[in-house]
């Protein structure tokens, strides 16, 4: 038996999207633990607190696939020393499109120029491909509808957040 396969799944979740969860559980059928990481700047604040985050996302991820999930949250670190402590062999991201693309590779080239670590990229489902964290607050805010892009309780917070 080799050894444990540790993946991390980064992101500032502000909010967790759909798109976010169909990724994490995906990175789950393809390694043994996945460490889901808030990764978040004190100076900076974000519509929902660190433990807010936290919370929604051990919520919406309980008994997410076979690999078992952990949800931590990181402040001011470099992403390759996050995986670094935590045994990481890889890093995984979603990618929505080309933009996205654009925008990850030259930090995963740099990751790996860092450490050695890999980044996963992982074609988001092409259902969630208009969904973004920004987004989806900014048509909350504005009065849309919301539902099915984020969870229930994501909703429900968001409404009573930016309304």
């Amino acid at each position: 038996m080799g050894a444990m396969r540790t993946a991390v799944c980064p992101g500032s979740y502000d909010p967790v999207t759909a798109g976010h969860l169909d990724v994490i559980e995906r990175a789950c059928s393809l390694y043994d633990e996945v460490v889901v990481a808030v990764l978040h700047n004190p100076a900076k604040a974000g519509t929902f607190t660190v433990p807010e985050r936290l919370a929604f996302l051990e919520s919406a991820l309980a008994g997410a696939g076979p690999a078992r999930v952990r949800v931590t949250a990181y402040a001011s670190r470099l992403l390759v020393d996050v995986a670094a402590d935590l045994g990481a062999t890889a890093i995984v991201k979603g990618l929505r499109g080309a933009t996205d693309f654009a925008y990850e590779l030259p930090m995963a080239l740099m990751n790996r120029h860092l450490t050695g670590v890999e980044t996963v990229f992982l074609p988001g489902d092409p259902t969630l491909e208009h969904v973004s964290s920004s987004l989806v607050k900014e048509v909350c805010r504005y009065g849309g509808d919301v539902s099915g892009l984020v969870p229930d309780a994501v909703r429900d917070a968001l409404i009573a957040r930016v309304r």
